[in-house]
């Protein structure tokens, strides 16, 4: 480890990591059972709270709002299935140990006469108590939820079940206004008439929105197994190169594409193409035409997909403030370097060393760069053949919560080049078109700057001495202490300092200087 002995303002605005204080401890290894109208799924997390880990996800597709309109009463096949899932998740978390374990009900419970029946058969067979919620409660959780992964979410949150369709106000990192209406897609399959169906959604949307008090959002968050799986279809439409959901954003235009494209082809061939289950496709036809309803009325000017929703704001809800205050982003990368760097703490150093090549970029930029730093070598015991590729994946598929797509391409690039000099002919080159000419040459100077700098990762910081870009005279310094700083300086060192000083436009330059 690292000797910490760098001023508590060097953690800059990012503050002393949390991650592994008492705050971060309590919420390790928290359940949370979710019983939707269509869906029952237990979630374990894990690892750093601010962002964590899912240590286990299970759904099953029990179907429990199936035929609800009609009967008033849970569907009898799903109503087994979920107890049979239940039980199974009851015993799993106790195995887990987990450190808390909420079970939770949605609409298809609340609404249906023999909820409270169900409700005492879970508790009878497996020893949860189920936790019944309103629709207003539901909203405020799911948009919790956004904010677990998404802090700066200013705009309208949309979470779609089977049964209900909730919405939540989202600004300055709290939840306003929220309501809910029964606009799932299994309560309108009940509705055979394409024109009374349309009748339904459209008098239903604007009954919300006269709740909300407003009509116009200039962002849209979509929560929600079906618009999930109406986003895996834009992105086949579009041969879109990164395949991961969360913050995935679409243009109106893009969307009534897409929902366009749905009515047109065949759920089952879409269900393959995109891997989505065919209990799930069924269900996009209906949805599709909810969320068509919804663009209209809330005129968005971008529709972004949050993979976090009701079970994340579970989590959220539990956090104590300065916890909800950080960025998930940076604990998450710390949580990674303390678990899995040659020499944890090193990270925080090297971004010291780097950032005068940055002094003038702005924080969400910074925050990207100090990230690259922390996570510069988690990979090391990847096979060097395969180091920079794996370190590549994993910055653009990880489960990172505050990430942009573009900004995971920048960070997958940088920390490529942490290992590799040349980007030809490695994953980057799909994902090209995500990110800017400027980006990709600064994501190239950060990552030969991490290399560069992981020369010098000794015990002693004071030794990797101090870097300045002067840009008007075309030059790169490295001032390093005279003695066993400059007797860190070898031949590998000095072709990857001039390697970063010719990917800057600079000529290198080394200065010995006194200690």
């Amino acid at each position: 480890m690292i000797n910490d002995v760098i001023d508590s303002e060097e953690y800059g605005p990012f503050g002393a990591p949390l991650f592994d204080g008492p705050e971060a401890r309590a919420l390790r290894r928290v359940g949370v059972i979710d019983v939707g109208s269509n869906s029952v799924r237990l979630v374990v997390f894990d690892g750093a709270a601010r962002s964590p880990a899912y240590f286990f996800n299970e759904k099953i597709l029990c179907g429990l709002g199936a035929g609800l309109a009609e009967s008033g009463k849970l569907n009898p096949e799903g109503r087994v299935r979920a107890l049979s899932a239940l039980k199974r998740f009851a015993i799993l978390a106790r195995g887990m140990e987990v450190n808390s374990l909420t079970a939770v009900a949605t609409a298809a419970v609340r609404e249906a006469s023999d909820g409270p029946a169900f409700e005492a058969e879970v508790t009878a067979a497996t020893g949860l108590n189920l936790w019944v919620i309103d629709g207003t409660e539901e909203a405020r959780l799911s948009g919790q939820g956004v904010l677990l992964g998404w802090p700066e979410a200013e705009g309208l949150m949309c979470d779609i079940g089977g049964s209900s369709m909730e919405l939540a106000e989202l600004a300055g990192g709290e939840v306003g206004a929220t309501v809910s209406g029964k606009l799932g897609p299994l309560k309108l399959q009940g509705i055979k008439s394409k024109s009374a169906r349309k009748t339904e959604i459209d008098e239903g949307v604007a009954e919300m929105a006269r709740a909300m008090g407003r009509d116009r959002y200039d962002k849209l968050y979509l929560v929600g197994g079906s618009w999930r799986a109406i986003a895996r279809i834009d992105m086949e439409r579009r041969n879109y190169p990164l395949h991961v959901l969360h913050e995935y954003t679409m243009t109106p235009r893009d969307l009534r594409a897409t929902l366009d494209f749905i009515q047109s082809n065949d759920m089952e061939d879409l269900g393959r193409r995109t891997s989505t289950s065919q209990a799930r496709m069924a269900l996009v036809p209906i949805a599709s035409e909810v969320l068509a309803r919804v663009v209209r009325r809330f005129h968005p000017k971008e529709i972004a997909v949050s993979s976090y929703g009701i079970r994340e704001g579970l989590l959220y809800e539990q956090m104590p403030d300065v916890l909800r205050a950080r960025d998930p982003l940076i604990e998450s990368c710390r949580a990674s370097e303390a678990a899995s760097a040659r020499l944890p703490g090193f990270g925080r150093v090297l971004y010291k060393f780097i950032s005068p090549l940055f002094s003038r970029e702005r924080d969400r930029r910074r925050r990207l760069i100090r990230a690259c730093c922390l996570l510069h070598d988690v990979s090391w015991r990847a096979h060097p053949d395969y180091r920079a590729e794996i370190c590549f994946d994993n910055a653009t598929r990880a489960n990172l919560g505050g990430l942009t797509h573009s900004e995971r391409v920048y960070m997958g690039l940088a920390l490529l080049h942490r290992y590799r000099n040349k980007r030809e002919g490695t994953p980057f080159e799909k994902l090209a078109p995500l990110l800017g000419e400027g980006d990709t040459r600064q994501a190239e100077v950060v990552g030969k700057a991490m290399r560069f700098g992981a020369m010098f990762s000794a015990q002693d910081h004071a030794l990797m001495g101090r870097l300045k870009l002067y840009p008007k005279r075309g030059e790169l310094e490295l001032s390093l202490p005279k003695g066993d700083g400059e007797a860190l300086w070898g031949e590998v060192a000095e072709a990857r300092f001039k390697s970063l000083a010719s990917s800057l436009g600079a000529e290198a330059k080394l200065k010995v200087v006194r200690a």
